[in-house]
């Protein structure tokens, strides 16, 4: 039996890359999941892969960016398992161009899904957590959010903003025995850079999350691991991953 074993778990973004893997090493754990995305098809195949493994799990097909989705997922999470004591924010997108390239609307994508999807979710999971005394928040960001560029503007911005939103939520979550910490990942192997809608950036920035010595998702998820599992007087409140060879970072 592991530390974990029994416990639920909601992850978003769990279509693809990082959160896909976070909820199949969580089910591996012995956690009952609930995996949210926008893609149905790739939530049902991942829930089929979960139960083949002997876990249980639950898709939630919604757009968290939408606060009505977000509250909904949480609900019927709550309504299947019956508690939440993790929440893995991994939805995400990127785009690329500065001021006067990125159009309001481009801005406003990155910004709801990237930051305003994961303050959902959050504010949808944290009155169960505080009412149950515990839990675990997770939210996965990027260097982009230590270091920005012109090019990646909005991205750079959503990140750097959800990383002031973390600390004030471990801050407010802490009395009320809930976790909180943002993992901020380098180049790693995802669908991220299928997001942006400039051809050219788009196969640079794939280039670069696939370059050699790039991470897989798996090594963001020993991150997530680490952090939902060590002892409750202990928050890793911020985790750095890079490749160990990164001699080309993003532009």
């Amino acid at each position: 039996m592991t530390a974990l074993e029994n416990k639920v778990a909601l992850v978003t973004g769990a279509s693809s890359g990082i959160g896909e893997a976070a909820a199949l090493a969580l089910a591996l754990e012995g956690v009952n999941i609930a995996v949210n995305g926008r893609r149905r098809d790739r939530l049902d195949a991942l829930v089929a892969r979960i139960e083949a493994a002997g876990g249980t799990a639950l898709a939630l097909p919604g757009d968290v960016s939408v606060e009505t989705d977000a509250a909904a997922v949480v609900a019927d999470t709550m309504a299947r398992f019956g508690r939440l004591d993790i929440l893995v924010n991994s939805a995400g997108v990127n785009e690329a161009g500065g001021i006067e390239s990125l159009t309001s609307g481009q801005w406003q994508r990155v910004i709801d899904i990237n930051l305003m999807g994961t303050i959902h979710a959050c504010r949808a999971a944290f009155p169960v957590m505080k009412a149950q005394g515990s839990g675990d928040i997770v939210n996965i960001s990027s260097t982009a959010g230590r270091r920005s560029g012109w090019r990646f503007a909005a991205y750079s911005t959503s990140k750097f903003g959800l990383t002031g939103f973390t600390e004030s939520l471990r801050q407010e979550g802490g009395q009320a025995g809930i976790r909180v910490s943002i993992i901020e990942p380098g180049a790693t192997a995802t669908e991220i850079a299928s997001s942006i809608s400039d051809p050219q950036w788009r196969d640079m920035i794939q280039q670069h999350t696939h370059k050699d010595g790039a991470m897989a998702p798996d090594d963001v998820v020993a991150g997530i691991l680490l952090a939902v599992s060590l002892p409750r007087r202990a928050n890793v409140s911020r985790i750095l991953i890079q490749p160990t060879i990164d001699t080309e970072p993003m532009p």
